[in-house]
């Protein structure tokens, strides 16, 4: 599969886990509700770390910058 993700969207989703992860072992986000956030964490930091997000194939989003041609440069 071709990487569909670009580098906002990589930090955005990994600050994100972050914070979620955090406000979890803070117990800000307790119980059922806060173990559900932090497999949602994990997923995005997958997702980021290997720069493919599977929902966005099924909608056609892509937030990765074009490749210039080496010939433009």
């Amino acid at each position: 599969m071709k990487k569909n993700m670009g580098i906002v969207d990589r930090s955005i989703r990994i600050i994100a886990a972050a914070i979620i992860v955090i406000m979890y072992f803070a117990n800000t986000i307790p119980g059922v509700f806060g173990m559900v956030l932090v497999v949602f964490s994990v997923i995005f930091i997958v997702t980021s770390a290997i720069s493919i997000c599977p929902l966005y194939y099924i909608f056609g989003i892509n937030t990765c910058p074009p490749k210039k041609n080496k010939e433009e440069v």
